[in-house]
């Protein structure tokens, strides 16, 4: 069914995949998550205006892409500094292998943890904190990680800037930043350097009669 509507829809482009139950995302689709990621909250009217879609179709495949599990939520955006939270530190963990368990359900009850991923490389977690200042940052590693039987080792890192924070990204986002080649334009008689320009026998003999 969502893949029906998903062809039906009207719109070109090449799909890129198939996700979830079966939604094939379009061009249409593409362009409706980027206006989305402006505006989470733009009307049905408006969205449909500005992708050049019925106010229709744009309703059924808005409703398809949060079916299919695309579009997971809606939530708010904050200013951490103006919520109290100026501090933001990354903390990496290395977790005694044989206690996985114990460590995430002990993260689970920090509420401060914004976020948390298991990577690879030195450390095995890297866990991302917004506190007040840089002493709560420091009792909560040291008083509450450190006892943690699970963690063997941390190491903290203060964010200084956060210099590009992105809702998502998209598979359309490299079409549109990946410039066009156009070959350069060159005269016969100016060669770029690094670049050869071969010269024919009978015009190289010209030339040098001409030198010489």
């Amino acid at each position: 069914m969502m893949s029906d509507i998903s062809r039906n829809g009207g719109g070109g482009g090449t799909p890129p995949g198939r996700i979830g139950i079966g939604l094939e995302l379009d061009a249409i689709h593409m362009k409706i998550l980027e206006i989305l990621r402006e505006n989470g909250r733009i009307s049905v009217a408006a969205l449909a205006e500005r992708v050049g879609i019925s106010r229709a179709n744009a309703y059924t495949r808005f409703e398809a892409l949060r079916a299919d599990g695309t579009i997971k939520r809606f939530t708010a955006e904050i200013d951490h500094v103006r919520a109290g939270l100026g501090i933001t530190a990354l903390i990496f963990v290395t977790v005694r292998q044989q206690m996985w368990k114990q460590f995430r359900a002990e993260l689970a009850r920090m509420p401060e943890v914004e976020y948390c991923a298991i990577t690879t490389g030195q450390h095995d977690a890297m866990i991302q904190v917004r506190m007040a200042d840089v002493a709560e940052v420091h009792a909560m590693v040291t008083d509450r990680l450190a006892n943690i039987p699970a963690v063997k080792a941390t190491e903290t890192v203060f964010i200084l800037d956060e210099v590009l924070r992105r809702p998502y990204v998209l598979p359309s986002d490299r079409d549109q930043a990946r410039p066009s080649r156009r070959p350069p334009q060159e005269s016969q008689g100016d060669v770029p350097l690094g670049k050869m320009r071969f010269v024919g026998a009978a015009e190289g003999r010209a030339a040098l009669r001409k030198d010489t």
